[in-house]
């Protein structure tokens, strides 16, 4: 493949083919002809004693539809570099005659298109006749362009470079010349296809297959690929996490049923993994006798309450499948773990005295002090509603303090149902049990003094 430096190749071989086709252009026109690969707008057009010119000038560069899509996906889903995809392109040129008397600008125009008739490919020895013209010579005599370009590999790429003619209409002349800022001269405009400018970083390239399934111990042969005669994934599959009594949240030491497919495997384990965690939380577990479910038992012990802050969650299970030499991950769902609120100093429960809810005169507030199982940690967002108003916690740095809210002093005294939300989590305030009607926990209910 080429390197970046594959258009200004590209365009140098061209301006040294019609370069030498000039020499054959000099009797007919009585004076050498100056051949460019400039901006027509840059071309001195007020010098009487200019020679004619030829000039080629890339006007546009599209994607090549042939190749644009080779050697993709350049990356795996680990973000690995796989392949060097190509950057596939077409050259649009524009070859233009310039002339001080009549009918130079024709006659040059017409020696270029016939070149370029004739030549209809760039092949491999004028490519690297063109962009190394010194032979053997030391090519740091020549301009510093020209030694870039010996550089381009243009000569090595798989395929071969085409230069094909293209009619462009009057509407896209006067386009073009407009877009230039130039007077109009003879042209003829074409299509050079395909340059590709390929990447040489290293990638990764994985082994051949040996074989497509469990080899069998005794004729040493494998058993072919895994065939399931139904609809649902052929690889172990989470499906949903439900919380107990239909809660839309779990609470530590709760139990949550877990449903899925194809969860039969050696060493299972439930994995969790959460944002303020670095590594995720393994525990191991016993999927049923058809591999559709397991109960997952949320951990209640002091250490879980430090370390399993609540928030939300992503659930998948790890195991090693029958027939399989290495473990494999499932996809992973979402798990929602509420804080259950405690409103005094000491941890008691919401309906025990003391309440730490008191009125303040200065500055004027209800301040509400508030612990939760599990602790809400400094980089968590905690809220507290009471009833309908909701307050921000205060600022803090020690998980172990008490989460503080400061209510506006308007808050009228009364009894209120209390929800934390952590993380937009909320705990569960409304209870609801087979046969009965949803109702509000009677625990979760704090008085604010008038």
């Amino acid at each position: 493949m080429s390197s970046r430096l594959a258009i200004g190749a590209v365009s140098a071989v061209l301006r040294n083919l019609l370069d030498d086709a000039m020499i054959n252009v000099n009797p007919d026109l009585g004076t050498t002809v100056d051949v460019s690969a400039v901006a027509p707008d840059t071309i001195d057009l007020g010098d009487e004693q200019a020679a004619p010119r030829l000039n080629l000038f890339l006007y546009q560069v599209t994607p090549n539809s042939g190749w644009r899509n080779a050697a993709l996906p350049s990356r795996n889903g680990a973000g690995d570099r796989l392949a060097n995809a190509p950057l596939a392109l077409d050259l649009h040129y524009l070859v233009t005659a310039y002339g001080r008397s009549d009918f130079q600008a024709e006659i040059l125009l017409g020696y270029a298109m016939h070149v370029l008739h004739e030549r209809p490919w760039l092949d491999r020895a004028s490519i690297r006749e063109a962009l190394n013209p010194g032979g053997s010579l030391d090519l740091s005599m020549f301009p510093p362009a020209i030694q870039a370009l010996s550089r381009s590999d243009l000569a090595e790429q798989v395929e071969a470079i085409k230069v094909v003619p293209e009619a462009l209409g009057t509407d896209e002349l006067s386009k073009l010349w407009s877009a230039i800022k130039s007077d109009y001269r003879p042209s003829a405009a074409y299509r050079v296809s395909v340059v590709l400018i390929e990447a040489t970083r290293p990638g990764v390239s994985p082994l051949p297959v040996l074989s497509r399934g469990r080899v069998d111990p005794d004729t040493q042969r494998d058993e072919g690929v895994r065939v399931h005669p139904d609809l649902l994934p052929a690889t172990p599959t989470l499906f949903s996490a439900e919380p107990p009594a239909r809660q839309k949240t779990a609470r530590l030491g709760e139990t949550v049923t877990v449903t899925g497919i194809r969860l039969l495997g050696a060493n299972p384990r439930a994995r969790l993994a959460h944002r303020l965690l670095d590594a995720p939380l393994d525990i191991a577990v016993v999927p049923d006798a058809a591999g559709k479910a397991f109960d997952l038992v949320l951990p209640d012990t002091l250490a879980a309450q430090d370390g399993i802050p609540a928030g939300n969650w992503l659930l998948s299970l790890v195991l090693t499948p029958p027939g399989e030499p290495e473990p494999r991950e499932t996809n992973a769902i979402p798990l929602q773990v509420s804080a259950a609120p405690v409103i005094d100093a000491t941890g008691a429960p919401l309906n025990l005295p003391p309440i730490s809810i008191a009125r303040n005169v200065a500055p004027p507030r209800v301040r509400v002090m508030l612990r939760s199982r599990p602790r809400v940690r400094p980089g968590q967002r905690a809220v507290l509603a009471l009833g309908s108003a909701q307050c921000d916690a205060n600022p803090r740095t020690d998980p172990a303090d008490p989460l503080v809210f400061d209510f506006p002093a308007a808050l009228a005294g009364g009894d209120y149902h209390v929800r934390l939300r952590v993380d937009g989590v909320d705990s569960e305030l409304v209870m609801i049990e087979p046969g009965k009607a949803p109702a509000f926990d009677p625990d979760l209910q704090a008085t604010v003094p008038p």
